[in-house]
Formats: C-alpha cells, sequence, structure tokens
C-alpha cells in the first residue's frame, strides 16, 4: 500500500516520466534520501567552527556517538570501517524517516532495497574475512577437525546466508508494516488526526530499525577480524 499521494512521483509524471515513477517509486525516494545526506553532510562541513552551528553540532554528537560505540565492539582495529557502517545508518535512518512526510515514501520499505543494503554488508563481510586471513579464510567453514566438515560447512553456509535474509526481511518487513498502518488509518479516520500517534511512534521506530541493522553490521564485521587471533 502506498501513500495517497506521492509528491516526486508526481513530478515525474509531469515531465513525462511517470510510468517509470510508478514503476520504481522506491528508486526515486532513495534518490531522494542520497540528495537530502548529501546537502546535509555539505552544509555540516562547510565552515566548520570550534564553536559548532546547529547543523554541526547535530552530526558531531551524531557521528561522534555511533563512533565511539563502534569503537567499543571492534576495539581500534575496525575504526577504518565506520565511514561504510555510518552511512548505512544514515541511510537506512533517513530512508525510514522521510516515509514519515507525508507525500513522501520510504526506500526501506522496499524489498529491493533492504536486499542491496545486506548483499552490501554480506560481501564486504568476506572481503574482511579475506584481508585479515587472506587464504586460510576458508578455515572458518569447515570446522576444527576435518571429519567434521560435512557437518560444519552446511552450518556455516547456511547461517552466512541467512544474514542476507535477516537483514533484509527484516527491515523489509518494520517499515511495510507500518507504512500498511499508517495507510489503514488515513483511510479510516483522515489524513491529519488519526496517524499521528503512529507517526510519533515512527520515528522511533526508525531509529531503532536503523540502529538494528547498524549493530548487527558491526557485529558481522567484528565477526569476520576476530578470526585473524
Amino acid at each position: 500500500m502506498e501513500h495517497p499521494y506521492l509528491f516526486f512521483v508526481k513530478l515525474f509524471e509531469m515531465i513525462g516520466l511517470g510510468h517509470f515513477a510508478h514503476s520504481n517509486v522506491h528508486v526515486i525516494y532513495m534518490w531522494v534520501v542520497m540528495a537530502i545526506l548529501i546537502i546535509l553532510g555539505w552544509l555540516a562541513g562547510k565552515n566548520t567552527q570550534m564553536v559548532p552551528g546547529p547543523v554541526q553540532n547535530v552530526f558531531e554528537v551524531l557521528i561522534s556517538g555511533l563512533e565511539e560505540f563502534m569503537v567499543d565492539v571492534t576495539g581500534e582495529e575496525g575504526r577504518w570501517l565506520f565511514p561504510l557502517v555510518a552511512s548505512i545508518f544514515l541511510f537506512v535512518f533517513l530512508g525510514n524517516l522521510v516515509g514519515l512526510v507525508p507525500g513522501f515514501f520510504p526506500p526501506t520499505a522496499n524489498l529491493n532495497t533492504t536486499a542491496a543494503l545486506a548483499l552490501t554488508v554480506f560481501v564486504f563481510t568476506h572481503v574482511i574475512g579475506v584481508k585479515y586471513h587472506g587464504a586460510k579464510y576458508y578455515k572458518h567453514f569447515i570446522g576444527p577437525v576435518w571429519w567434521m566438515i560435512p557437518i560444519i560447512l552446511p552450518i556455516e553456509l547456511i547461517g552466512h546466508f541467512a544474514r542476507i535474509l535477516s537483514l533484509s526481511f527484516r527491515l523489509f518487513g518494520n517499515m511495510m508494516g507500518h507504512e500498511l498502518v499508517l495507510g489503514i488509518l488515513f483511510g479510516l479516520a483522515g489524513a491529519f488526526f488519526a496517524p499521528l500517534p503512529i507517526m510519533a511512534l515512527g520515528i522511533f521506530v526508525a531509529l531503532v530499525q536503523a540502529f538494528v541493522f547498524f549493530l548487527l553490521s558491526v557485529m558481522y564485521f567484528t565477526g569476520a577480524m576476530e578470526h585473524a587471533h
């Protein structure tokens, strides 16, 4: 179910791209989220001062808090991964949040978007494993002794591929469920009053879902690094 009015879809209809807009709503609003993040990042980095302004202050508190939390989990060794996981967190959080704006659609309520994010984490997890272990990374999948390979290997493979499902379906299901509830309330009780409690709760849901995705990504990356010790 979609919002009764999607602002950017209407804009695309006006320039003759209505068919593309209706079949790729999540792509359009993913571009919108990316544009907002780029503009906010430019504003936060512009004229950086010792005494921060409002935008710089918000970004400093948010980024430093996430970085300290991640370093507590991974140690100093994982600090170089922060740009990736911070980008994922900001994209998921803002992607969730835009769904609360009338006329906007959350790109994270589409399985294609969440699957792309999950695949990024999945692939990068194994890039980290190879980076830290080299060819010996395969030993993680076969267990400590050779005769347990038929048991350990299928379990490890299923467990790793299940990460894609857990990341993508969990985020997609929660955000789509929220959109469905909003759509039902819009239809039953009007566009302004009834959805307000759900929209207030939606801010909390957007933050929690982004943080869970961030935390799981950090844990997967940490697990790939730990085998180096």
